[in-house]
């Protein structure tokens, strides 16, 4: 049976990336996403929803995304979601989704309402692909030209 693990988002960062580096010197960057979904209630009223999205890019994508980009920022990532599983210090299993980031692309640009791409001086869309690092355990994902449809 095929299967497909692929996300878009397109939302706001919620915090300033946090850059750090395994022993081998891989950047790994972590930052989250908020993106929001708009839709009447039953008497009509506008009504929001927020979803809060942990994500992670690695080696000089992540080092790039870092560079340009901080709260409040826009961004579209596309991805793969990954299901992270541990133990709390009081024994109880944990488990939370998050996209490990494959290509991003900076939106907006300086002076946008606080929306815009860092340190960016125009509104073209950047993007970047984000590499998975050396020591990374699964094949890398396939060319389009491996993709049989």
């Amino acid at each position: 049976m095929a299967s497909f693990n692929k996300i878009i988002l397109v939302g706001n960062l919620t915090r300033d990336p946090q850059l750090s580096y395994t022993p081998s010197n891989v950047a790994i960057c972590k930052f989250g996403i908020a993106t929001n979904y708009k839709r009447k209630d039953r008497e009509g009223n506008m009504r929001e929803k927020v979803c809060f999205v942990d994500c992670t890019s690695f080696g000089k994508a992540g080092e790039t995304f870092n560079q340009y980009m901080s709260k409040g920022s826009q961004v579209l990532v596309e991805g793969r979601l990954e299901l992270d599983q541990w133990t709390n210090a009081e024994g109880e299993k944990k488990s939370k989704h998050a996209v490990v980031v494959e290509n991003f692309t900076f939106l907006g640009g300086r002076g946008e309402g606080g929306q815009g791409g860092g340190a960016r001086r125009d509104s073209a869309p950047q993007t970047a692909t984000a590499g998975a690092p050396a020591s990374y355990d699964e094949p890398p994902p396939p060319s389009d030209d491996d993709i049989p449809f």
